[in-house]
């Protein structure tokens, strides 16, 4: 990596810290996709050699029909929750165990299927696999879906409602913008509308932060609801946080850098067309003889 040695000037201070700060995620990224690799074997061992010698499925309205079933019971569980809590009158900063009678069990019943729904999900990793798109496997794809399944069978078992509420209202509308999306991009005539594909990367960050706010909120004006519990999904949402920022800057960084050089290498060709050229660092021209 080349640092400029002068940074006289902003430009070169936020320059520094953006190739400082990627080089820091990018070698993040690489040790956490190793371990993957290490305990999983490389990518999730038993999929891809199963698929070694077999060509790639398209699957094409497999997932059309997949996604659009997981945004339509994402769209449900938004809807019932939403609906519940506010017949119910939920504290939005904190609600108890067993305080709401059969809103409750409503929220109960709607946040199992918010637990299926993360079995389901696991369909994700089996048509990556069976699509030969490995590379998606990474650190960040399993720790999540392992965990939530785990994480929602817990939850449905010790605090299936109250408080838990919020987490899967916000995830639902989340998903309803995921899964819509994945599902339209399956249809080429519709690419050209999905220009709001980063988007979603940052929406998932600030559902986060939500989720966060609205944990640490019960922490400092309690209700009963288990403090255990509220500071276990305080830091597994922190780790989230961590997560899908490498994300963002891994993927986001690399095709910025990638539409900078292009513009670069055009640049160049039309100075030559020119007839002038310019240094590298922008501080000397002289005209081609």
């Amino acid at each position: 990596m080349v640092v400029p040695r002068n940074l006289n000037d902003s430009t070169d201070a936020t320059m520094l810290f953006r190739m400082v700060s990627g080089d820091h995620f990018e070698t993040i990224d690489r040790l956490l996709n190793s371990i993957v690799d290490s305990l999983f074997g490389e990518r999730v061992y038993l999929g891809p050699k199963y698929m070694r010698n077999r060509p790639a499925y398209s699957l094409k309205n497999v997932l059309l029909l997949y996604n659009f079933s997981v945004t339509m019971l994402s769209f449900y569980m938004l809807v019932e929750l939403i609906s519940t809590v506010w017949s119910a009158g939920y504290r939005l900063q904190c609600q108890g165990l067993h305080e709401a009678g059969e809103a409750d069990i409503r929220v109960a019943k709607v946040l199992w299927w918010y637990y299926f729904s993360k079995l389901i999900e696991f369909l994700d990793t089996i048509f990556i696999v069976l699509r030969k798109k490995n590379s998606q496997i990474s650190f960040l794809h399993v720790y999540h879906h392992a965990s939530m399944f785990n994480i929602w069978w817990c939850v449905l078992n010790w605090i299936p409602c109250g408080q838990s509420f919020f987490g899967p209202m916000l995830n639902s509308f989340i998903h309803i913008l995921m899964y819509s999306y994945y599902g339209l991009s399956t249809i080429p005539s519709m690419h050209k509308y999905l220009w709001w594909k980063r988007y979603l990367t940052q929406a998932q960050l600030v559902q986060f932060v939500l989720t966060i706010t609205h944990t640490v909120s019960a922490w400092v004006v309690p209700c009963g609801f288990p403090l255990g519990c509220l500071k276990f999904q305080t830091f597994y949402m922190v780790t989230l946080v961590l997560l899908f920022v490498n994300f963002y800057m891994q993927t986001y960084r690399k095709r910025r850098l990638e539409v900078e050089g292009m513009t670069k290498i055009g640049d160049l060709k039309n100075n030559h067309s020119n007839g002038h050229t310019s240094s590298l660092n922008g501080n000397s021209k002289h005209k081609l003889q």
